[in-house]
């Protein structure tokens, strides 16, 4: 699976939101046909929380590592994807609502919009706004999530068709649906659940990283629709573009867990938040709001360095210096959040979708 080159996002957990203009523009443009009631390629869940797939991140995939073995590295990788569960579909909602009675039936005024069938017991943004700790203490962040287009895909080698492949030219994975028979293995191997399963056409489908866009040179949608300016799009190998000033340069954007072994090629800013309240009411900057021990099981040991960094650029640019690294983060221009091979016009693509 070696490519010419990586084209890579990071997301700013800073700036983030919760608005969902990228999941509804990656709805609107990807999934919104028969069977895809469910799919959600793009996802902005609240932290800490089960997130969509309910309960992912204890779901298992990723490599199998054997006892003593360290984290497997590019190029030292298990030959075998470790198996791991399939989402339920009754968790994953994607329900038909009473829209003809509602809107049409002459109805607007007894009934409200309500899912048909039985009541739901979890769907996307389920638990939204909800988060965690305790009052005056309680904090919650946002956490979009795409398809993480892994260095090592444990996805890959796991389909006995050969369906899902990593593009020489870019990196991107893609899943060949022709060649697709719905084992869902690829979904199992999956630790980020970030394959679903099409139970009209019955194959799977994932992210696509909007290639015919970036074919084009222009970012992916959710990339382009975010109003926080959250996300940065560019290559990995290009020292001057912003995913690898903050990822490999500054090293203040880390992937989302690094322990399944897959090397994600998305990667978070993690969130700083404000400080604690202490007895009397007052801020305790020796306690941060989101617990460290949290940040850590979702981005690593490596988030320790990455806050401080984070801190220290901070509190230059607050005191009047210049940072560099802040520069890149508080984008004054928006376009320059994207490598320069992706700022092309988005009108000229809409004719290739």
């Amino acid at each position: 699976m070696a490519v010419k080159r990586q084209v890579s996002q990071v997301m700013d957990l800073n700036k983030c939101i919760g608005c969902q203009a990228c999941t509804m523009a990656c709805k609107r443009l990807w999934t919104d046909g028969e069977g895809q009631e469910h799919i959600w390629w793009n996802t902005v869940n609240t932290q800490p929380g089960k997130g969509f797939p309910k309960g992912w991140e204890e779901m298992g995939g990723g490599w199998r590592v054997e006892d003593g073995q360290s984290i497997p590295r590019q190029g030292e990788l298990p030959s075998i994807p470790r198996q791991g569960e399939l989402p339920k579909k009754e968790e994953m909602g994607g329900w038909e609502f009473n829209y003809d009675e509602v809107y049409y039936g002459g109805q607007g005024l007894s009934d409200h919009l309500r899912p048909k069938g039985e009541t739901p017991t979890w769907g996307v943004n389920w638990e939204e706004d909800v988060g965690g700790g305790e009052y005056p203490n309680s904090y919650f962040f946002y956490l979009p999530r795409i398809c993480n287009h892994c260095t090592n895909p444990a996805c890959v080698p796991a389909c006995p068709r050969s369906a899902l492949y990593k593009r020489e030219e870019d990196g991107i994975v893609l899943l060949d649906e022709e060649k697709c028979q719905g084992y869902r293995l690829c979904e199992e191997a999956c630790p980020y659940k970030k394959i679903y399963f099409n139970y009209v056409t019955r194959v799977s489908q994932k992210c696509i990283f909007c290639f015919p866009r970036v074919e084009k040179g222009v970012a992916p949608a959710c990339a382009r629709q975010c109003p926080g300016h959250v996300r940065y799009v560019g290559y990995l190998d290009e020292t001057a573009g912003p995913v690898y000033q903050l990822a490999k340069k500054w090293k203040v954007a880390l992937p989302l867990h690094p322990e399944f072994g897959t090397e994600p090629n998305v990667f978070y800013v993690p969130p700083i938040g404000p400080a604690s309240f202490d007895e009397q009411g007052r801020f305790d900057e020796s306690k941060p709001r989101i617990p460290l021990e949290y940040l850590r099981y979702l981005f690593g040991p490596d988030v320790d360095q990455a806050l401080q960094t984070l801190r220290t650029e901070w509190a230059k640019n607050r005191n009047g210096g210049r940072s560099e690294l802040m520069d890149v983060l508080i984008s004054l221009r928006w376009i320059e959040q994207f490598s320069e091979e992706f700022r092309g016009d988005p009108t000229v693509v809409q004719l290739t979708i």
